[in-house]
């Protein structure tokens, strides 16, 4: 018997690095405060760049930047930052490299007052997923009142590299909104997951 391909939402095209990453991450919810960082670091420096290519640079990311640990990050120094201008395996940008040890302390607080960062980034979604039902990317908002919401509120903590679009697409990313299409397999996959 043949198996048919599956189908799935149209913006990895036929990329594998994007497809991989649609399949197995996008839209997965996300509880643990490290991989939140993470995509809060990757998203802020996603600014004005494409996904895919922070994707191929995500390595050399966690290398660079003590695997995503904000308590070692937010004690970087000048030293580190012109070590990091120097790698010419992460996006070599002064205000995004000073934004991530900036956000990093922010982190920090917000979760020493939340008693998790996942505590409260989720509670900009009432702690559970929102599930949209789009049918084509079209319909998909690059911003929505949650994300207004939480990027208010972010730049008010001191965050960086915080806009409503940038905290849109973390949201997707760590799975507080489902925005696969519906006709995409990973749709109801993700819709089970809590």
């Amino acid at each position: 018997m043949i198996k048919k391909p599956q189908k799935h939402c149209a913006w990895p095209n036929k990329n594998p690095l994007m497809i991989k990453y649609h399949d197995k991450e996008w839209g997965v919810p996300v509880h643990d405060d490290r991989k939140l960082f993470e995509l809060l670091l990757l998203g802020g420096t996603q600014a004005g760049l494409n996904w895919e290519m922070i994707l191929k640079k995500r390595k050399n990311y966690r290398e660079a930047f003590h695997d995503f640990d904000p308590v070692k990050i937010a004690c970087y120094s000048k030293k580190d930052v012109k070590r990091l201008l120097s790698n010419p395996g992460i996006i070599r940008n002064r205000l995004k490299i000073e934004a991530a040890i900036t956000n990093a302390k922010k982190f920090l607080d917000t979760q020493k007052e939340f008693g998790s960062f996942y505590t409260y980034a989720w509670g900009f979604v009432g702690g559970k997923p929102i599930k949209h039902e789009f049918k084509s990317l079209s319909e998909i908002l690059p911003r929505t009142k949650e994300s207004d919401a939480m990027s208010k509120d972010l730049k008010k903590r001191g965050f960086k590299f915080v806009g409503s679009t940038i905290c849109y697409a973390f949201m997707q990313a760590v799975g507080m909104v489902n925005d696969h299409t519906v006709n995409c397999f990973r749709y109801n996959e993700i819709s089970k997951i809590k």
